[in-house]
């Protein structure tokens, strides 16, 4: 499904150059379950950005679903993430004026390959926010509602285009220990319906429960497949 080789990233010019990525080579099969992990200035979080399509990379190939997204344009990689990606953001990321209900719509209005009419928008938004328990608050805007309900507006904003990936940078960061594990709960739940999660997390913890864990350190990928464990877990684990 993802496929990224010799992916770099490189930022400012001459002597202030700096290289984010060197040389990505990565790959995530359907179903998968992935973790990102990686200390600040890795390189991860420019990573995450370019698999999510929010960023092209300065060399390299990058197949998505086959199609190769590492040249598009601007308006050609918004269409690709609509169509094919979800997303869920530590900082949630809502609209404070709209209502949840609104905040889970949006994806749909902007996706401009699906024909759905304002009714049937609502519906599919209401039927998103009742899959993560949110039947009650379809009404309420952001700041009448928790971080973990809040969160749960992002998950339901998240799959309501029935995206083949997720993408979840921090997804639990800004969440009690009660909240995170509900909101872990719910990703697994869209794991096992069939989304690939590709998660982003500085928890170990967190980390764990993913199937693989992939290391980015100094702009390279460290992968964890089969089990193995990467130095960010290692680190971690000696700490």
């Amino acid at each position: 499904m993802i496929q990224v080789e010799g992916i770099t990233k490189v930022y400012g010019e001459a002597e202030a150059q700096v290289h984010a990525l060197a040389g990505v080579n990565l790959q995530v099969e359907q179903g998968e379950f992935v973790a990102i992990m990686g200390p600040s200035g890795s390189g991860k979080s420019t990573l995450m950005n370019i698999l999510g399509c929010l960023d092209r990379p300065t060399s390299g190939s990058y197949l998505l679903d086959g199609e190769d997204v590492s040249q598009m344009s601007k308006d050609e990689l918004a269409e690709i993430r609509n169509r094919k990606l979800g997303f869920i953001f530590q900082s949630f990321n809502l609209l404070p004026r709209l209502s949840a209900k609104a905040n889970v719509m949006l994806p749909m209005i902007y996706n401009q390959e699906q024909d759905i009419n304002t009714a049937e928008a609502e519906n599919r938004a209401i039927a998103a926010l009742e899959s993560v328990g949110l039947k009650d608050r379809i009404n309420h805007h952001p700041n009448q509602l928790s971080g973990g309900q809040q969160q749960r507006v992002a998950i339901a904003r998240a799959l309501v285009n029935n995206p083949s990936v997720i993408f979840a940078d921090e997804p639990t960061g800004n969440l009690d220990s009660k909240s995170s594990v509900e909101i872990l709960d719910l990703i697994h739940k869209l794991h096992a319906e069939g989304a690939i999660i590709v998660m982003v997390t500085h928890e170990p913890t967190i980390a764990q429960q993913a199937g693989r864990v992939v290391c980015v350190m100094d702009g390279l990928v460290l992968d964890g497949s089969n089990g193995e464990n990467t130095p960010c877990m290692e680190k971690r684990e000696e700490a």
